[in-house]
């Protein structure tokens, strides 16, 4: 009996650490969809890493509808002289899930 509550303990505390593990499903959309091509979750590669997006923006009113549009109509000049090139063949829902993924790593 001791010996299980002793697994069950340790899975306890392991899975937090199994789901941080495992990408979210806007991780998964945002691979799929070639954004780790140029970005990275803690490094800058081409454009920033997504742990600088989310500070930029942290609690920036609007944030979301304004990244949305950057990554559909692309832009330059906010992260220096590489620009953002247009994605207008991304869904509009599938870029706002990754959107507000990338700013929830804050």
């Amino acid at each position: 009996m001791f010996k299980i509550m002793q697994l069950a303990l340790a899975a306890a505390l392991l899975l937090p650490a199994i789901a941080r593990a495992e990408p979210s499903a806007a991780e998964t959309l945002a691979k799929k969809s070639g954004c780790f091509a140029c970005h990275s979750v803690q490094r800058k590669i081409i454009g920033p890493a997504y742990i600088d997006v989310a500070d930029r923006y942290d609690g920036e009113k609007g944030a979301v509808d304004k990244l949305v549009r950057k990554v559909k109509d692309g832009g330059s000049g906010v992260w220096g002289p590489a620009g953002m090139p247009p994605h207008p063949q991304l869904k509009d829902e599938d870029i706002r899930t990754i959107v507000t993924w990338v700013l929830g790593l804050k």
